[in-house]
């Protein structure tokens, strides 16, 4: 039967026939005959459609009608409609009919260029679409959307040196600044740099990430990591706090790599001085604190056991699926097995979530997989009480 695609084609086809034949009806002609009415040459489209023959359909309208100046929008209507319809072998076919032209006006030839590098890149055909999209990008009225583009293949290639340049040509061009975007590649680059023991370059990614910039979180954490794994901690805890300090929320990211520290240097009990100090100055970060330690089983840190104990007592949701009461009985190991139980919970549960999209996962992305967004995510700061109903607090 019939899909209502194959019903808004076919209408597509009826109207692109009906316009063809009043433009020859009643429109000038340059040429002694005139064009033929709507007759069956364009029923038997209509019926290769309705029987759900799209190849045989386009095979016979590309053969009726010519790639001319009356007849090329029709075209790249029809390119278009394919494309978005993921049919983007016949989309493809439908531009490079049109280029093949000979006297195609150069606008028209840039018009066609850019349709079928959309189709290259919907197809996943990536080089060719890079291509195109790099021809497009020198002085064509399509600059701009070249770019852009070029920039998503870029990311998606991980080829982060191509991403800034192309990056820097569209802020000229396009008016708007790409600061942060441009800055996260310079910190891909710094990170992929550090992966492999080149520190010196790490450390120069993230300045050029902050050069005439505004400070990114991603370029700050990336700092730190770098300072950490110099072993330079009194640089890296100085980054860590500050970190915490300018932006609460991601106490998520940097209290792990901060107790690890202290407990290499075997100095936990300092650790619980300066938390004790951060809660004195910020005790909302309490919360925070605790929902961190369960998520990383922190244990061991007396700032850190009271904030969940407190968390734990205090949360009224909790007490629906929890004796609270009980709980204050067998304070100690009765808190320790809520604590497992909400740790492996939160493990097969999403730990952040995209502020533009709500697209969620189980670590920090950069850059949201869903809306393609850049530092979007924030971490969650509460434990999914609601899928306790499918697990066993007690288990």
């Amino acid at each position: 039967m019939p899909t209502e695609s194959t019903f808004l084609l076919a209408g597509l086809f009826l109207l692109l026939a009906a316009a063809g034949w009043i433009m020859g009806r009643f429109g000038e002609r340059d040429v002694q005959e005139a064009p033929p009415p709507l007759n069956v040459d364009y029923l038997k489209g209509l019926n290769f459609l309705l029987n759900e023959q799209t190849d045989q359909a386009l095979e016979h309208f590309l053969k009726m009608v010519r790639v001319d100046d009356k007849t090329i929008e029709t075209h790249f209507a029809l390119g278009s409609l394919f494309r978005r319809r993921g049919e983007v072998d016949r989309a493809i076919r439908i531009h490079q009919n049109i280029i093949a032209r000979p006297d195609l006006a150069a606008e028209q030839r840039d018009q066609a260029l850019y349709s079928l590098a959309r189709d290259y890149q919907k197809a996943g055909l990536l080089d060719r679409a890079e291509k195109l999209f790099a021809r497009l990008s020198q002085g064509s009225r399509y600059q701009v959307q070249a770019l852009e583009n070029l920039c998503t293949i870029y990311e998606q290639e991980k080829d982060w040196e191509k991403a800034i340049e192309a990056g820097q040509q569209l802020e000229v061009l396009g008016g708007r600044s790409l600061a942060l975007q441009i800055a996260h590649y310079y910190c891909e680059l710094s990170e992929a740099a550090a992966a492999g023991g080149d520190y010196a370059a790490a450390r120069d990614y993230v300045r050029n990430a902050q050069a005439g910039r505004p400070r990114t979180l991603r370029g700050a954490l990336t700092r730190a990591h770098i300072a950490q794994e110099t072993d330079d901690n009194k640089t890296a805890l100085k980054l860590y706090n500050r970190i915490i300090d300018e932006h609460t929320y991601l106490i998520a990211e940097a209290l792990p790599e901060i107790v690890a520290i202290y407990e290499r240097e075997d100095r936990l009990g300092e650790l619980d001085k300066v938390l004790r100090t951060m809660l004195g100055r910020n005790p909302e970060m309490s919360a925070l604190i605790a929902y961190t330690a369960i998520i990383n089983e922190i244990e061991g840190v007396p700032a850190v056991d009271e904030s969940v104990e407190q968390y734990l007592l205090n949360e009224p949701t909790l007490a629906e699926f929890v004796d609270l009461d009980e709980l204050k009985e067998g304070r100690e190991q009765g808190i320790a097995r809520v604590r497992r139980a909400l740790s492996k919970i939160a493990a097969r549960s999403p730990r952040y979530q995209c502020q533009e999209c709500g697209f969620s996962s189980q670590r920090l992305l950069w850059q949201c997989p869903s809306c393609r967004s850049w530092e979007t995510q924030r971490p969650a700061q509460r434990v999914q009480f609601d899928t306790l109903l499918q697990h066993s607090i007690t288990s």
